[in-house]
């Protein structure tokens, strides 16, 4: 399957907002917010997922040079598994918002956790 619309996996700024929104809200709502709430730039390239209560809907949205890009997905029977807990704003890579996007649930993929010691002995 091509999924020539989904976000670059090298794509640099990319951030998942925790809280649900309005999905009556358009590209101009979600900007709103990305300004507004966030105090972010909607202008400077980021990419922005949102989700609503129901956790069945993506809208994502970033700005291409002279607009804003709105990308929409709507599942029909599944949820999407959406981190809850933390700050409002998440930072993503390119390939945790495609796992997203697949269904994944991308809190609970992390790494090994990292170990600092000072000595061998």
């Amino acid at each position: 399957m091509n999924h020539s619309l989904r976000p670059a996996y090298d794509m640099p700024r990319i951030y998942l907002y925790r809280n649900p929104v309005d999905f009556r809200k358009s590209f101009r709502g979600l900007a709103a917010i990305v300004e507004q709430e966030l105090g972010h730039n909607p202008f400077d390239g980021g990419f922005y997922a949102f989700t609503n209560r129901q956790r069945n809907k993506i809208k994502c949205l970033f700005w291409e040079d002279n607009g804003f890009v709105l990308y929409y997905k709507s599942l029909v029977e599944e949820k999407f598994r959406w981190p809850r807990q933390g700050d409002a704003l998440m930072s993503l890579t390119g390939q945790q918002i495609n796992w997203l996007l697949d269904g994944y649930d991308i809190s609970r993929m992390q790494g090994h956790k990292k170990l600092h010691y000072d000595a061998v002995f």
